[in-house]
């Protein structure tokens, strides 16, 4: 087995990319989550922000929605002193163990991605050579803190199965390096569909802007846009599969106010959409407002988040490092003369 870096403590990574507005489903399927797990582990949350440049981007909106992410990571009740929140760009150490990672990937692995195809189908003016290796970083983000854990949801679950391929190959040449991170799949709410769209998961990147609700849309876009919400002509609210859109409507006021779906059903038997609707936008501003009002008063502490985004990087880099030294020696690069 691999050591353990922190004091014995199972280690989670998890990232996200500085692009697009967050949603309603990254809040309940992710980010609000994230608080409960970082009692359990020693966590490392990413602003992936080198991910993202395989699609053009604006560099001062990259920089904002970067820092905002970072900000809303804590917002949302993570502590900086307590887990590692940091700028993927300010740690060397992820695109050299990228390097050397793109070395023992295949081609042919690399082919089967099936995001690399949605992208490529998407960009088809931009199809850049990180497109294709993004996986390759993406497992250089896990591996460098040797992760035991790693929150995806199935659209990232072809890129986690090939880090473990990576991972096990490496480790079959030179020895027991990375440890091989297991998925981390999340109950409750970790799946918020599109209010336009219930087949899909609601996006950040939703040409629609009805079908999203956003970290910072106020309470009446909120109420607007859940009034604007699909569901059918059965006049009932019930958890099944003939009922998509009702059924997600049931997901996100099941999360939002703790209850159970059975409760759910019971709470609105016999009552119409409208009135249902209206019990979910509120139940989502309830737990959004709080989160805007903490987001606006970090976001005026410049200094307080300068702060932060410094020792944090320090204290990735360190544990990255760790990782990369290790891993330099095995394959035999020079030892650096300190």
């Amino acid at each position: 087995m691999v050591k353990r870096m922190i004091d014995g403590k199972k280690s989670l990574f998890s990232g996200m990319q500085a692009t697009g507005n967050l949603t309603l489903g990254n809040y309940l399927g992710a980010l609000r989550n994230f608080v409960k797990l970082s009692d359990e582990y020693e966590c490392f949350f990413c602003v992936v922000d080198e991910h993202s440049i395989t699609v053009r981007q604006d560099p001062a909106e990259l920089r904002k929605r970067a820092r905002n992410l970072l900000t809303l990571y804590i917002a949302a009740g993570l502590d900086p002193k307590k887990n590692t929140i940091y700028y993927q760009s300010h740690v060397s150490a992820h695109a050299e163990l990228a390097w050397i990672l793109n070395c023992f990937t295949y081609m042919g692995e690399l082919q089967r991605m099936t995001q690399f195809k949605d992208k490529s189908a998407k960009h088809a003016d931009n199809i850049n050579a990180g497109l294709f290796t993004y996986p390759v970083l993406m497992a250089a983000d896990i591996l460098l803190f040797q992760a035991d854990v790693v929150p995806v949801g199935s659209d990232q679950m072809q890129h986690l199965e090939l880090t473990r391929d990576i991972a096990g190959r490496f480790n079959s040449i030179y020895g027991d390096v990375f440890t091989i991170p297991e998925p981390y799949l999340g109950k409750a709410g970790a799946r918020i569909m599109s209010l336009q769209d219930p087949s899909k998961k609601m996006s950040k990147s939703d040409e629609n802007p009805n079908a999203s609700i956003y970290l910072m849309d106020d309470k009446d876009t909120i109420m607007r846009k859940f009034k604007r919400a699909v569901t059918d002509s059965m006049a009932q609210v019930k958890y099944n599969d003939e009922q998509p859109g009702v059924k997600n409507l049931i997901d996100i006021y099941s999360v939002c106010s703790n209850k159970s779906v059975a409760e759910v059903e019971a709470e609105f038997d016999g009552k119409g959409y409208g009135e249902f609707k209206e019990a979910v936008g509120e139940s989502v501003a309830s737990i959004l407002v709080p989160l805007q009002s903490e987001f606006n008063r970090l976001s005026s502490e410049k200094a307080f988040i300068d702060e932060i985004i410094k020792e944090n990087a320090e204290k990735a880099s360190y544990y990255a490092n760790k990782t990369l030294r290790k891993v330099q020696k095995k394959i035999g690069y020079p030892e650096r003369i300190r």
